[in-house]
């Protein structure tokens, strides 16, 4: 899940300060899920916006409307209709929702509503932790499940640093060492022979130090 967090109102303001008439437009996937850019913070959002116009005398039109995704053209394009009837397109989306809406017309000023913050899970109701960095060749079978280059401050591949104290990271003293979880997790399964298994140095082309990535199923294009 991607989680983001809605950007500062004052940054917003800016941003919708020389127009009058906006599409306010939201996602009912991952920022959803982390209530960031669902209908109801559309709306919240929409509402506070249109009260500060009004005290400064200056009234806003906002449009409100969400999308079931932003990052598949086949809803992207159902926007064609009112897009035109717009100056500007404020989304709260994430980053590629936002993107791929701006890509899909070009004529027309896009801007963030949130800032995309990372890839990660709910651990409970109002918690969201980071888990992936998508690197493009995932080991999870040799940690059993806990992901070293995103669970360890360093993305150290063969046991924790120097700085690591009582199962706790040298960065932040409330995070927990990423390579304790998988040595812990490691002894729970009788597999702490794996943690002697010297891992080779990671290719990072992969990851987005290889440049924008893409994936293709021939199978799969129309």
């Amino acid at each position: 899940m991607i989680v983001a967090n809605r950007k500062p109102f004052e940054e917003l303001l800016e941003f919708i300060k020389p127009y009058s008439k906006i599409l306010l437009l939201g996602c009912n996937e991952c920022v959803t899920v982390c209530a960031t850019g669902g209908a109801k913070e559309v709306a919240i959002l929409a509402s506070e916006l249109k009260m500060h116009r009004e005290k400064e005398g200056r009234p806003i039109e906002i449009m409100e409307h969400v999308l079931e995704r932003n990052c598949d053209p086949e809803y992207v394009e159902s926007l064609k209709p009112m897009v035109g009837d717009y100056e500007m397109v404020m989304s709260m989306a994430c980053g590629c929702g936002i993107q791929f809406v701006a890509e899909h017309y070009r004529e027309k000023l896009v801007l963030p509503a949130v800032n995309t913050t990372f890839d990660g899970v709910t651990e409970e109701h109002g918690v969201w932790s980071e888990r992936c960095l998508g690197c493009g060749n995932c080991i999870l079978d040799k940690t059993l499940g806990i992901c070293p280059v995103t669970r360890c401050a360093k993305s150290l591949f063969n046991g924790p640093c120097g700085g690591s104290q009582g199962g706790k990271c040298e960065v932040d003293k409330d995070t927990p060492c990423g390579w304790q979880l998988i040595v812990d997790r490691l002894k729970e399964m009788n597999m702490l022979d794996k943690y002697m298994e010297i891992q080779p140095l990671k290719d990072w082309s992969t990851s987005r130090d290889g440049g924008p990535r893409r994936r293709v199923r021939e199978d799969l294009k129309i």
